[in-house]
């Protein structure tokens, strides 16, 4: 009876294996010298032996090659935790030292104030609404109070609105509701610092006769408890004197930047530092 062709290769491979084993055992038991008959059988037998072989070797080859590459995957996966984690601590270190910068700012600023003041972390800046309010992490418990003067290393942020226990809220000078005496530091001429309500304030009350142009600095004039003198408030941008009325329109960006606040500074004016 034929074989189907489909099926005659694995006929075939089969034949031959089961040839080979019989041409193995066979020249297993001649004897140790290499007759004739044993070095044919060596010979038929050896290439049969490298066909069976073959797919054997390459199906090994490839499952290494599987198993190398499941280690190697791993191995990848493992680095790139690794790499994370290392990413993350460099990122908290950086924070730390840029952190460590601002507050030796904030420091140096303590010494130089003749006044007692303490540190506070911004917790939460509200801009959007129509009253631009920041709020900190100080307190009553800490002895803050109402009306004491907020800044930075820039300048003036405000000023305290509303306190409890642990948190305070300070109203930011560029805020509508928000009025200090000022003066031109160049000139020495006294006006109003008025919050827009947006990133900007309004210099009230200069007379036209005044001299006063883009780039001059603006600080406390000091006329009140809240504010002592001479504390940065921000830099005139204009300056028009061609408005209807007595006064100027002079416009003043604040020194600080409010999109940036983490810590501040807040003046315990009624307490003054002793030297």
């Amino acid at each position: 009876m034929s074989i189907p062709k489909k099926y005659r290769p694995t006929a075939i491979v089969i034949l031959l294996i089961v040839f080979s084993i019989i041409l193995l055992i066979f020249s297993a038991k001649m004897p140790s010298d290499t007759g004739y008959l044993r070095k044919l059988i060596l010979d038929v037998a050896a290439p049969i032996e490298r066909l069976i072989r073959m797919p054997l070797d390459k199906t090994i080859t490839v499952w290494n090659r599987y198993l190398f590459l499941v280690g190697l995957g791993e191995e990848n996966r493992r680095l790139k935790r690794e790499n994370d984690q290392l990413r993350n601590q460099l990122l908290q270190y950086q924070e730390g030292y840029l952190e460590g910068l601002r507050l030796q700012k904030l420091l140096t600023l303590k010494d130089q104030s003749n006044y007692v003041s303490m540190t506070a972390r911004v917790i939460g800046i509200d801009q959007k609404s129509l009253i631009k309010t920041i709020l900190i992490n100080k307190g009553t418990s800490h002895g803050i109070r109402n009306g004491l003067p907020v800044m930075n290393d820039q300048g003036v942020l405000g000023r305290i609105i509303e306190t409890s226990w642990h948190v305070s809220r300070v109203l930011l000078i560029s805020d509508g509701n928000s009025n200090i005496d000022a003066l031109v530091q160049g000139t020495r001429v006294q006006g109003m610092l008025q919050g827009s309500g947006t990133m900007r304030c309004i210099l009230k009350y200069i007379a036209k006769t005044e001299e006063v142009k883009k780039g001059d600095l603006v600080v406390s004039a000091g006329m009140t408890e809240i504010f002592p003198k001479g504390l940065l408030l921000g830099t005139v941008i204009r300056a028009d004197k061609k408005d209807s009325g007595l006064f100027q329109r002079i416009e003043v960006v604040p020194a600080v930047d409010f999109t940036r606040l983490e810590e501040v500074l807040i003046l315990m004016v009624t307490e003054k530092r002793k030297k």
